[in-house]
Order: structure tokens, then C-alpha cells, then sequence
């Protein structure tokens, strides 16, 4: 946990972006190191869980981060929980909590609020189109029979 604290610290203080690190551990090996990269490569997604991710993924040559865990400096963001839950990682360690973060101005209590609600009583518009189109490729991926399971 220090290593994710000291490093997003450093990155902070290097104008990187927002005060957020994350480190991802194998086997007791640092194996993925990120920080907030948000306004330094002017990627909204540039979270540190998401760096870090990345970072491990490209060392192990994998997508799947079974066996590891995470260490961040403050609670995942809903984006970034849901890329943790993807990459597999079985265990998150966190610092700060999402309260801690709204108090500096970082408040994705929006976002938690969002998910939960019903797609026609979103901020945010969502409309379906083209449905059956979009099943045929579902259905070809369905037979696929080469493809790659994630």
C-alpha cells in the first residue's frame, strides 16, 4: 500500500494528474505499477487501476490478472472496479474511501447513482438501434469456433 501512496504522490507532485496510485501484485512481486494519467495524456480513462492494469497485463503477456491483487490509494471509481473485475484480480486493498475523494472534489457518487437507475431515467440518453443487425455478429461470435474466451 505504501508503494501506491508514494507513487501517487510523486505523480501528483510530477503534474501527471490527480492524486490516485495503484500498484498490482503476483506472488508477492509488484508485476504493474499505475497512476492518474487523466489531464497529463488527456484520456478520461487514464485512471491508476486502469493504468496499472495495463502495465501488468503488457509484463505477464495476459488479460487475465488471476492470482493477483491491488493496491490503491483510494477506493475504485465504478470504471475502475468494473476493469478490476474484468481483469480477474481476486483481492483489492484500498486507502482512502470514495467520501474521502468527493471532499477534493473527485465525486463519482454520480456515477454509483447512475448505474443504478433505469436506462430511460439516466442523465445520459441511451437509445437502442439496429438490433438485429448487431445479433448477427453476436451470433457468428457464438460459432466461432477459434475464438478466444475472456
Amino acid at each position: 500500500m505504501r508503494a501506491a501512496i508514494e507513487l501517487s504522490l510523486k505523480k501528483m507532485r510530477d503534474d501527471c494528474g490527480g492524486p490516485f496510485g495503484a500498484i498490482i501484485v503476483r506472488k508477492n512481486k509488484i508485476v504493474g505499477r499505475g497512476w492518474n494519467r487523466v489531464t497529463s495524456t488527456n484520456d478520461p480513462t487514464a485512471h491508476a487501476e486502469v493504468s496499472a492494469i495495463r502495465d501488468a497485463c503488457k509484463k505477464l503477456k495476459t488479460f487475465k490478472l488471476d492470482g493477483c491483487e491491488i493496491y490503491v490509494n483510494c477506493e475504485p471509481c465504478p470504471m475502475c472496479l468494473a476493469a478490476i473485475y474484468w481483469a480477474r484480480i481476486e483481492k483489492i486493498f484500498y486507502a482512502n474511501t470514495r467520501k474521502d475523494a468527493a471532499e477534493i472534489d473527485f465525486d463519482d457518487d454520480l456515477i454509483y447513482r447512475e448505474i443504478s437507475l433505469p436506462i430511460s431515467r439516466r442523465k445520459i440518453l441511451m437509445k437502442q438501434l439496429l438490433r438485429a443487425e448487431a445479433l448477427e455478429v453476436f451470433a457468428e461470435w457464438k460459432s466461432k469456433a477459434d475464438k478466444v474466451r475472456y
